[in-house]
């Protein structure tokens, strides 16, 4: 789909603040309600507004500790894989996960209140995930940035 500067425009707006009125977002891109309306309606049926979600601070919900864990399976056949990335969408504390190129099968991110909470997940289920062969954690320190903003570029 073609994105013209009122649709990119929708979309930096609404990815700053998805609360805003329609009167305010037609406001701010300068087109009248109808057409935002309309527009931002054909963003999502096109999928490119998939959900509006609320963001929530997972240090004051005394969720502090982010771990990135690099994971190698034993086996790489189609069953394999999609067994592994099945199981994986049952575990709430696994916030994202990626395949990636290379040595690696996947990257996952894992939220949790502590690193005793950590190990718990780790060996109850982590390790127990169809075809792992080796996991590879790395506890982030310090979090510099955080955004769920996509680069839109103007044009």
């Amino acid at each position: 789909m073609k994105l013209d500067k009122f649709d990119r425009e929708i979309l930096r707006v609404l990815q700053k603040d998805a609360t805003v009125s329609m009167a305010e977002l037609s406001q701010r891109v300068g087109l009248s309600h109808t057409p935002c309306w309309r527009r931002v309606k054909k963003l999502e049926s096109d999928g490119i507004i998939r959900r509006k979600v609320t963001l929530l601070d997972n240090k004051k919900l005394n969720l502090g500790v982010s771990v990135f864990i690099y994971v190698t399976l034993k086996n790489h056949d189609e069953e394999s894989l999609n067994s592994f990335e099945a199981s994986v969408q049952d575990i709430p504390e696994v916030v994202e996960c990626h395949t990636t190129s290379g040595e690696k099968d996947y990257l996952l991110k894992v939220v949790v209140e502590s690193i005793e909470e950590y190990e718990h997940l780790l060996k109850s289920k982590l390790t127990h995930l169809p075809s792992v062969d080796h996991l590879s954690s790395t506890f982030a320190l310090k979090q510099v940035k955080n955004t769920t903003e996509l680069p839109i570029k103007s044009s």
